[in-house]
């Protein structure tokens, strides 16, 4: 469960990155075989269109006339993409437990986030914030796929 909750902290940040991190790390045959995501995130255009979808969201993210991150549909998005993330990286007898951490996290990880964020703008801009943020992101979603993602078989073999 503690990759779920790693995840969920990651879409607290930045909806679409769990999703396309997992759809990526599926398509490329990195989760755990008995893992609780859906077979569709397997597929190549998939893993393509949440990835093109987690990168419009990080543009976006730096323009003067992006919503917070705490808005409803914002919060909603957060939830259903760390839902599937937090899922995804837990055996399929769990997923709906991992689901939830992974969903509820997001979202409850999101106002401490935003928050964070308003308060660094004033002095840092929010082009400058928002690619720190970025990078913590993403590298924060690839080192759980990376370290967590795997059986423990296979994450020892590296």
């Amino acid at each position: 469960m503690l990759a779920s909750f790693l995840m969920g902290l990651v879409g607290g940040q930045r909806a679409m990155t769990p999703l396309a991190t997992i759809a990526i790390a599926s398509a490329r045959g990195e989760l755990a075989e008995d893992n609780g995501a859906p077979a569709l995130l397997a597929h190549p255009l998939v893993a393509a269109g949440t990835l093109a979808l987690a990168a419009a969201e990080m543009a976006g993210d730096k323009q003067k006339t992006a919503p917070d991150r705490i808005v409803p549909i914002g919060l909603v998005a957060r939830f259903i993409t760390s839902s599937v993330a937090g899922a995804a990286l837990v055996p399929r007898r769990q997923r709906w437990l991992g689901a939830a951490v992974g969903g509820v996290t997001a979202v409850v990880a999101s106002y401490p986030g935003w928050r964070a964020r308003m308060a660094a703008m004033p002095r840092y801009g929010q082009t400058s914030t928002g690619f720190v943020e970025d990078a913590a992101v993403a590298a924060g979603a690839a080192t759980i796929v990376r370290t967590m993602g795997k059986p423990v078989a296979d994450a020892s073999a590296d």
